[in-house]
C-alpha cells in the first residue's frame, strides 16, 4: 500500500490519466445503456437469436472478405454500399436483423442507419466475425 501512495505522489499525471480513462469507459457504457445501444449481442445470444427467430443476417465486410467466409445464411451488405442494400432488403421491417463486421466496430453505425429506415429490431454481433470464430462457431464460403 505504501508503494501505491509513493507511486501516486511521484506520478500524479499518470494516476490522473488512469482515473480519466476509467471514468470515460464507465461513461461510455452508461451512455450506451441510456441511449438504447444495448443491442450488442454476445456470440451465445446471437446463436439463440438465429435458432429461435430466423433473423436477416447481414455481413458488413467487403465482398472479397464475404466470399472467403461468412455466417451461414448471411447476405453481403458492405458498409460502403449499405444505403443501396437497404433498398433491396427484406420488406418485413419487423423481422430481426443481425449485423456483423470483422471486429464489431462499424456495425453500430449500420444499426443506426437500419433503425432510421424503419427496422425495429436491429442487433449487432459484439466482437464481429472475430468473436464468432473465437467461439469456434461455423462459417461457410458458399
Amino acid at each position: 500500500m505504501d508503494q501505491l501512495f509513493q507511486f501516486v505522489s511521484n506520478h500524479p499525471l499518470l494516476f490522473s490519466a488512469l482515473g480519466l480513462v476509467s471514468v470515460l469507459l464507465i461513461a461510455n457504457e452508461v451512455h450506451g445503456n441510456v441511449t438504447g445501444r444495448t443491442h450488442r449481442l454476445r456470440v451465445s445470444d446471437a446463436v439463440r437469436l438465429i435458432n429461435d427467430r430466423d433473423p436477416l443476417i447481414l455481413d458488413l465486410r467487403t465482398l472479397a472478405d464475404f466470399k472467403k467466409s461468412h455466417l451461414l445464411n448471411a447476405k453481403s451488405a458492405p458498409q460502403a454500399k449499405l444505403d443501396e442494400a437497404i433498398k433491396t432488403l427484406a420488406k418485413d421491417k419487423a423481422r430481426p436483423v443481425l449485423l456483423y463486421c470483422a471486429m464489431g466496430n462499424s456495425a453500430s453505425t449500420a444499426r443506426d442507419k437500419l433503425s432510421k429506415n424503419g427496422y425495429t429490431e436491429v442487433y449487432h454481433l459484439k466482437g464481429g466475425l472475430n468473436a464468432w470464430l473465437g467461439a469456434n462457431m461455423p462459417v461457410t464460403a458458399q
